[in-house]
């Protein structure tokens, strides 16, 4: 693991999931893009498969938020008002899912989404078909590696850690929250009470990851 900043640009990472690939026979790759709240994971996941689709390769992003417990659920467990904690995630239907990604069955694999505008996951949203490549998955708790969070590190090849400099991050944060509807004040409350502490577990992890990328 590494314990040092790399700046890389896009094509210097296709360039290392493809030799990744090379190298485990043409075996599915998983690729985990671990990082705080707002450190940039979903565009660089986006960015990443767009040029690995660019270069002939078969690739799909599936996002770890898509296994948020949906709000009834974080309501009956007193849970809401901690929403995107590590305990409000289904990690273990994450592994699941991972592990019958990487078993390459005959049969299309369905993950869910996030639906950022209606703060639900949403089932059966993203389709992996047989012959898919390599998959992007992206999220805060990749490289816990305490419980289900252990598996879900089994199941991935490598884990890169985007890092952000933390001003960048927090204005990323109110912007998103404001966007989806909060008032600027709600949304600077949510990130200081809700997503700091978050980011705090989140950062302890960091070291783990098999590559730094730094998203500014």
């Amino acid at each position: 693991m590494t314990d040092h900043a790399e700046l890389v640009d896009h094509l210097h990472l296709v360039d290392r999931v493809l030799a990744l690939r090379a190298a485990t026979a043409g075996r599915v790759v998983i690729i985990g893009i671990a990082g705080e709240p707002g450190a940039g994971k979903s565009t660089l996941a986006a960015s990443v498969v767009a040029a690995l689709t660019d270069r002939g390769c078969a690739a799909v992003i599936l996002p770890m938020d898509g296994f948020h417990l949906a709000n009834v659920a974080l309501t009956s467990l007193g849970l809401a008002e901690r929403k995107g904690a590590l305990e409000t995630f289904d990690a273990a239907g994450f592994a699941a899912l991972l592990a019958r990604i990487r078993a390459e069955g005959p049969d299309t694999v369905w993950a869910p989404t996030y639906d950022r505008s209606v703060e639900e996951s949403i089932a059966g949203a993203i389709p992996v078909p047989p012959g898919t490549e390599v998959v992007v998955s992206e999220g805060n708790y990749l490289l816990v590696d305490e419980g289900p969070w252990a598996q879900v590190g089994e199941l991935l090849d490598e884990v890169w850690a985007v890092r952000v400099d933390a001003a960048i991050r927090t204005e990323r944060l109110i912007a998103r929250h404001v966007r989806y509807g909060r008032t600027p004040a709600e949304a600077a409350a949510w990130v200081a009470s809700v997503d700091e502490p978050n980011a705090a577990v989140i950062r302890a992890t960091l070291g783990r990851a098999d590559l730094d990328v730094s998203t500014g």
